[in-house]
């Protein structure tokens, strides 16, 4: 396996763009040993997630042409998403395109590739020198108890992780954040509800005016009879 000389993380500091967001995604951009990296982990399917990523792939790989150089000194440019959901009808939890003739899978470039891992295809046994796998398991690990579970493999870097998140998560700056985030959430979830009544009380009144009976418009509202009385 080739050994990493040359390791830069592009954006060191990524807040989130608002604290209104849900949080699903991360985006680290690196260059290792000359080229481009750019980390995805995607909690949620928003959806055309396959294009999404050949556009992250195209952004990243026209933006290293500098004024004035060749075409061949674009670097090779390797998306990888780590996708809390399933993608691909296949049992295999990791996927890797480039671009190949269709007939002679005969490779165009090395200089386009995508890698996907998708986290509900992880197996349940994980050993303890399958480093890959442990890492992303470490990703997968939604409760204390399934960290103590890879903790307890004793594996210095992966106790390193897993002391490094508990670290961070213990600072009074990450309470302050999940906080608010929290907040963001519960407000998104107010206005949702405010705004889905109100749409469900202008039906009700619309209803009503149509001389559509009570018990019709309770049913199609979900409001109470006493709440469809009193409009």
């Amino acid at each position: 396996m080739e050994g990493i000389g040359q390791f830069v993380i592009r954006n060191p500091e990524m807040p989130p763009e608002n604290l209104g967001d849900k949080f699903c995604r991360l985006d680290i951009n690196m260059t290792v040993n000359g080229q481009r990296v750019d980390l995805e982990v995607q909690v949620c399917n928003e959806g055309d997630y396959p294009e999404r990523v050949m556009y992250y792939w195209a952004r990243e790989f026209s933006s290293s042409l500098l004024t004035g150089q060749g075409y061949s000194t674009l670097p090779r440019t390797i998306i990888i998403s780590i996708i809390d959901f399933p993608l691909f009808e296949c049992g295999e939890y990791h996927s890797f395109f480039q671009p190949l003739e269709v007939t002679r899978h005969t490779l165009l470039s090395d200089k386009m590739g995508f890698h996907f891992f998708e986290l509900s295809k992880l197996p349940d046994d994980v050993r303890d020198d399958d480093m890959l796998l442990l890492w992303l398991s470490l990703f997968k690990a939604e409760t204390e108890e399934e960290l103590e579970k890879i903790r307890e493999m004793e594996v210095p870097v992966m106790s390193q992780a897993i002391n490094a998140y508990y670290t961070i998560t213990a600072s009074s700056e990450f309470r302050e954040k999940e906080r608010l985030r929290a907040k963001a959430r519960h407000d998104e979830a107010q206005a949702l509800y405010t705004a889905r009544k109100e749409r469900n009380i202008e039906i009700a009144r619309n209803m009503k005016s149509d001389g559509e009976p009570i018990e019709k418009i309770v049913r199609y509202t979900g409001l109470t009879k006493e709440d469809v009385e009193n409009l």
